[in-house]
């Protein structure tokens, strides 16, 4: 078997781990958020304003953080005073399912409606990956320049919501955002763009209704490159078929730096463990 195959084999298990997890899950009325951007795009402390909207609010939520090294973004993260866990990749660039499947294993507290999950800093290896998510959100600073969604066309291509970060420093940093919405949409036409800054707060509660809207059954946008083609978190009483959703491109993955083993020596989880 070539290389290629055994990396499209190894994203073809993932993708059955993850429909299984985001069963499992929406069994259990959690919604799951994922949240993809580059290191720096300012999303953990938008994550955390997030969290401690929604419980002002009197909405349980979770967060899961992952890195490759250290526990800062959790600490951040449980300041908000919502249940948070990290979790170290151990120099993987990316989240798979297992890993998010091992790590809720024993801990989401049962009365959880959305469960969000700030990948690793990257917008390339985390893009091929579905970690059972209903919406998934992609983050981009104005600091990183507004053709991103050009050279991350999968990245952005697989979101349901893009969000532009560190709207505050648009001016200084010369972001041209109206170069950016066009970008944005040549790669994934009809997709909301919203505006935030978190040292204003702007764009907190319209994360948090999105999340909301998706956890009780508002259909996602349907993008082009579809993080998988069966949006289940729409089986919260507003099931509909979506088997027509094309899936991510897992093409660019056979130009990923770390070795096939890297995704080896790992037991898988049984799909049909419970979460709880």
């Amino acid at each position: 078997m070539c290389r290629s195959d055994v990396r499209q084999a190894v994203l073809a298990k993932n993708d059955d781990l993850a429909a299984r997890l985001r069963d499992d899950l929406t069994r259990q009325g959690v919604t799951v958020v994922n949240l993809l951007s580059s290191p720096g795009s300012g999303k953990t402390e938008l994550l955390g304003l997030v969290l401690a909207r929604a419980l002002a609010r009197g909405v349980p939520v979770a967060a899961l953080t992952a890195d490759l090294a250290t526990e800062n973004d959790a600490v951040r993260l449980a300041r908000s005073g919502a249940p948070v866990q990290q979790l170290l990749t151990d120099g993987l660039c990316h989240l798979e399912a297992r890993q998010v499947r091992a790590r809720l294993a024993g801990w989401l507290p049962a009365d959880t409606r959305v469960l969000f999950v700030e990948n690793v800093g990257n917008l390339v290896c985390p893009a091929s990956y579905d970690l059972g998510e209903t919406l998934r959100i992609v983050l981009m600073a104005v600091t990183e320049g507004e053709d991103k969604p050009l050279k991350y066309p999968t990245a952005f291509g697989s979101a349901h919501l893009v969000v532009i970060t560190k709207t505050d420093l648009a001016e200084a940093a010369g972001f041209d955002e109206a170069a950016f919405r066009a970008h944005v949409q040549r790669v994934n036409p009809g997709v909301e763009i919203v505006r935030s800054c978190a040292r204003t707060g702007d764009g907190v509660d319209t994360l948090l209704e999105r999340a909301l809207a998706t956890h009780d059954g508002a259909p996602p946008h349907r993008p082009p490159l579809a993080p998988h083609p069966h949006p289940h978190g729409h089986g919260h009483g507003h099931g509909r078929d979506d088997g027509d959703h094309p899936r991510v491109d897992h093409s660019h993955v056979g130009d990923h730096s770390h070795g096939d083993d890297s995704h080896g020596g790992h037991p898988d989880h049984p799909a049909s463990a419970p979460v709880s």
